[in-house]
């Protein structure tokens, strides 16, 4: 009888560790298995900016390294959030990822209704560079550098105006970031995207913008406009005769940004290297980083720990500048 207890409280026991086993082993073997179906990859812009440009380059190098299609997923609207909310609320599988740029982290600050927490719900991936912006004026403003540029603010203060794609955008905060290093007063102007401001700015209505390099390159070697620096810590190798905006004098100044891919919290993370492994080894094929050269992006391999510490560093820098302007897109 108490052979009989023994065995019926071991079989109790081991049919009670089943379902811890299959806890702890399911994340292993479902990674074993990935990917096993169609990936995902949403772009949070609508075809053709810079986002959707990094995100073709690299998901046909990425689907081949996985073994798996990756299709390209649109989904435009909100400054990036629509998709970000889509993000957050997939499946952590591994089978929807993202590609976003730095706006994330200005999302964090500027938006305070956001249907996702930026570093809760969301799990970096992989880094795949930075492009930093060049700042060009119309050539009738008649300045050739920063200093000109900067002299000719402090002479006539809001009499330069500036473009940008909208309150809260890329082309709207670093200005104001160079306007709180330098203490020059320049007049923002917001459109609804980059592409009327452009035009605008050729037209001579603005007199100023911070633009990608790959936006602004075609106008500058027609002339339509004048290149006066770029916005990274060192000299872009499409603009190589251009100095840094910090070379030029201000000290400290620095807006490269970032494009990166993310998945949802929860994914393995044995997924989640597999994803990052197949971004970096396709990173690493020389034609791919050529065509990203060519649109000004510096390729920047990081881990995927020294990626999400970027991510909040830089949530926690823009904080620091976004605040005490007040702006807020909500």
């Amino acid at each position: 009888m108490k052979r009989s207890m023994t065995l019926r409280s071991l079989a109790g026991l081991a049919l009670a560790c089943v379902p811890f086993a299959y806890l702890t082993c399911a994340p292993g073997a479902r990674a074993q298995g990935y990917p096993a179906k169609s990936i995902s990859m949403l772009v949070p812009f609508a075809p053709g900016g810079t986002s959707d440009i990094v995100a073709r380059m690299i998901q046909p190098g990425m689907a081949k390294d996985l073994g798996a299609s990756i299709v390209v997923d649109n989904r435009g609207g909100g400054g990036g959030v629509i998709a970000t909310g889509m993000l957050a609320r997939a499946a952590p599988d591994g089978y929807t990822i993202m590609i976003n740029h730095q706006g994330l982290a200005f999302n964090a600050t500027l938006r305070k209704n956001l249907p996702y927490d930026t570093l809760k719900d969301l799990a970096p991936v992989a880094l795949a560079g930075a492009t930093p912006n060049v700042l060009v004026v119309n050539p009738a403003l008649g300045v050739r550098s920063v200093r000109e540029f900067l002299e000719l603010a402090r002479a006539r203060p809001g009499a330069i105006n500036y473009g940008s794609g909208g309150v809260g955008s890329a082309g709207h905060l670093p200005v104001e970031l160079l306007q709180l290093m330098t203490g020059v007063k320049l007049v923002h102007v917001p459109y609804k995207g980059s592409g009327p401001a452009l035009t605008d700015l050729m037209s001579g209505q603005i007199q100023a913008m911070l633009l990608t390099i790959p936006a602004a390159m075609p106008f500058i070697a027609g002339g339509k406009l004048h290149a006066i620096a770029t916005s990274g810590t060192r000299r872009n190798p499409a603009l190589a005769d251009l100095p840094t905006i910090d070379e030029a004098g201000v000290k400290g100044f620095e807006y490269a940004p970032w494009y990166g891919f993310f998945a949802p919290a929860g994914v393995p993370a044995a997924i989640l290297d597999r994803m990052h492994a197949a971004v970096n080894r396709t990173l690493a094929d020389p034609e791919v980083r050529q065509k990203l050269l060519q649109q000004g992006m510096e390729v920047q391999p990081h881990t995927r720990a020294e990626f999400a510490a970027q991510l909040q560093g830089d949530i926690e820098k823009w904080a620091r500048i976004i605040e005490p302007l007040g702006i807020n897109v909500d």
